[in-house]
């Protein structure tokens, strides 16, 4: 008779999704000595996987790649939820904690092209492919010249997108092809003081039920510290701003030692229109942190440059 699963993982299917899964399956299987085959990967199918013809943010924005296996949680069907922290919406459910967060890849977007070998070399009018509204607007900042053009679906359809002729260069995060194994894909690396990231990313993120001790124990153990208070700084920054998929949001938190300093910024998406700033203090004040810099955005914005992402 086989044995219950030791403990069952909520993820999407996606490749880089699946890499994510398998990366917790295995830190899990080695911290508590059980064969791998007893934590179970269940694949869940997201509305932002079925959603394929328009950008996520005309459709609801964070939360588009998480709520199915939050109600899988919620269900008690699966046990922990494998996610891309900056997919996340800035308020989890109710019931539902992020629990650990896994040592953080790169942070930095890749700059990717066949024809040019950075961002300056780009022809007047280039296309740039990119789904992103944060990076068509940094891009957009900069280049105000560039032509964004969609560019949904996975790192493998984006490459064959670029491979196509669709654009002329795309932006994608490091820490994915780093994951998928492409790191060869890339031609030029975005200073993360520049070209500021998505607030979280990198990061895998583990949510669970708040009730659930067994888990919380069990998945507690790989915890990384700096990864959790750089993600704490950054999510306190994201709900005081309430950002989501329609608000171009950039971040970037250093650590040294007890030392936190966050950058952030808030654009226009077309770039013309930007606020940013930067707050420094203890590392165990990194949500406090968070707040402050984004009340403090928010009031250079003021509420006319706010109104343009609501409804």
């Amino acid at each position: 008779m086989q044995s219950a699963p030791f403990l069952r993982i909520g993820t999407r299917g996606s490749m880089l999704a699946l890499a994510q899964a398998q990366l917790t399956q295995r830190l899990l299987a080695e911290a508590h000595g059980v064969a791998l085959e007893r934590i179970e990967i269940r694949v869940i199918t997201t509305s932002g996987d079925r959603l394929t013809d328009r950008p996520l943010s005309e459709a609801g924005g964070k939360g588009l790649f998480s709520r199915e296996i939050e109600a899988a949680l919620a269900a008690g069907e699966v046990d922990l939820g494998v996610h891309s922290s900056k997919d996340l919406a800035s308020w989890l459910p109710d019931g539902m904690v992020l629990a650990a967060f896994l040592e953080r890849e790169d942070v930095r977007d890749a700059f990717v092209s066949l024809k040019y070998p950075g961002v300056s070399e780009l022809p007047q009018g280039a296309k740039l492919g990119s789904s992103s509204i944060r990076r068509a607007a940094q891009m957009l900042r900069v280049r105000p010249d560039l032509e964004v053009v969609q560019f949904r679906g996975n790192v493998d359809t984006r490459l064959a997108k670029l491979e196509a002729g669709v654009a002329d260069a795309t932006l994608l995060a490091v820490a994915g092809l780093n994951r998928l194994g492409k790191q060869d894909k890339i031609t030029a690396y975005l200073d993360p003081r520049e070209f500021l990231p998505a607030p979280a990313q990198g990061a895998i993120g583990i949510e669970i039920r708040e009730a659930d001790a067994r888990t919380a124990e069990l998945v507690g153990v790989l915890n990384h510290l700096p990864t959790a208070t750089t993600i704490a700084a950054e999510r306190a920054l994201l709900a005081t701003l309430d950002g989501s998929c329609r608000t171009p949001i950039g971040a970037f938190t250093e650590l040294n030692g007890v030392w936190c300093r966050l950058t952030a910024e808030i654009l226009s998406p077309d770039g013309h229109e930007f606020y940013r700033g930067a707050v420094e203090g203890a590392a165990a004040d990194a949500a406090k942190l968070g707040t402050q810099l984004g009340a403090t955005l928010l009031e250079q914005a003021g509420p006319e440059f706010q109104r343009q992402f609501k409804g």
